[in-house]
C-alpha cells in the first residue's frame, strides 16, 4: 500500500471540516467521507457504519467501491463482529486477515470481495461513540502506528462532521414543523372568522382539502392564506 503524503492528509481533512457547514445531506457527506478515506489511506475499500439510536445498533451507512448487496440490510449488535468490538472497546484494531479471524462476520461476502487486511477504528465525539470506520486491503498488509494514527484522526474529524450535519437537519425539520403549524394555526384563524367555525371545524377543514387535493396541510394554509390577504387588497 503507497504511503500517502502530509499533504493529501491535511487536505482530506479540509474537505471533511467543510462538509460540515455545507449543505450536503447526510447520505452525501458519508459519501464523501469513505471516499476521501479511502484516498489519503490509500485503501482500496473503505467503508462507514452509524449506531442507530432507536435501536443501538451499528448499521452500514456508506463504501465508495463495494457492490449495492453490502449496503443491504447490515447491522450489528454493539460488541459483535470486528466493527462491535470496536465500538464497545472504543480503540482501533488491526486484522491481517479477515479471513482467518474468527470474530469477523462477513466471510463470504469477504471472499467474494476479495478482502484481505483490516484497520477499523471508533468515530469519536468526545467521548461517545456515534460509529466505526473500516479500511481494506485486497492484498496482505501490515497497517503501522501512522495508520492508525492518521484513520483515527480522519474518523473523529469525519464524526464531528456527521454530527453537526444531523444536528442541522434535525434543526432544520424542527423549524419547517413550527413554520407549517403557524401557517395553519394562522389559516385556521380566517376560517373561523370568515365562515364562523369552530377551530376543530376549520381544523377538519384544512385536513379535508389537503387529503383530497393530496397537498400538505401547510400548502393549502398557505392557499387559504394567500387568498385571504388578496382579497384584503
Amino acid at each position: 500500500m503507497p504511503k500517502y503524503s502530509y499533504k493529501a492528509y491535511i487536505d482530506t481533512l479540509s474537505k471533511i471540516s467543510k462538509a460540515i457547514t455545507s449543505d450536503l445531506y447526510l447520505e452525501d457527506v458519508l459519501k464523501l467521507i469513505v471516499t476521501l478515506t479511502a484516498n489519503v489511506m490509500k485503501t482500496k475499500i473503505c467503508t462507514l457504519w452509524l449506531i442507530d439510536e432507536s435501536t443501538k445498533e451499528l448499521k452500514i451507512r456508506a463504501t465508495q467501491a463495494m457492490s449495492e448487496e453490502y449496503l443491504q440490510d447490515r447491522s450489528l449488535k454493539v460488541g459483535e463482529g470486528i466493527v462491535g468490538l470496536v465500538a464497545k472497546e472504543r480503540k482501533p484494531l488491526v486484522i491481517a486477515d479477515v479471513l482467518e479471524d474468527p470474530r469477523y462476520k462477513e466471510k463470504k461476502l469477504a471472499k467474494k470481495e476479495k478482502l484481505v487486511s483490516m484497520l477499523s477504528t471508533p468515530m469519536m465525539v468526545k467521548d461517545r461513540v456515534i460509529g466505526v470506520v473500516n479500511c481494506y486491503t485486497t492484498t496482505p498488509y501490515k497497517f503501522t502506528k501512522s495508520d492508525i494514527d492518521l484513520l483515527t484522526t480522519v474518523a473523529n474529524q469525519a464524526a464531528v462532521a456527521i454530527e453537526n450535519t444531523e444536528l442541522i437537519v434535525k434543526t432544520k425539520v424542527i423549524q419547517e414543523e413550527l413554520e407549517a403549524r403557524k401557517k395553519i394555526d394562522r389559516a385556521k384563524g380566517i376560517l373561523m372568522k370568515d365562515n364562523k367555525l369552530s377551530e376543530e371545524e376549520a381544523y377538519n377543514l384544512i385536513r379535508k382539502s389537503s387529503m383530497n387535493k393530496r397537498l400538505s396541510m401547510k400548502d393549502v394554509a398557505e392557499a387559504i392564506i394567500l387568498t385571504h390577504e388578496i382579497k384584503r387588497n
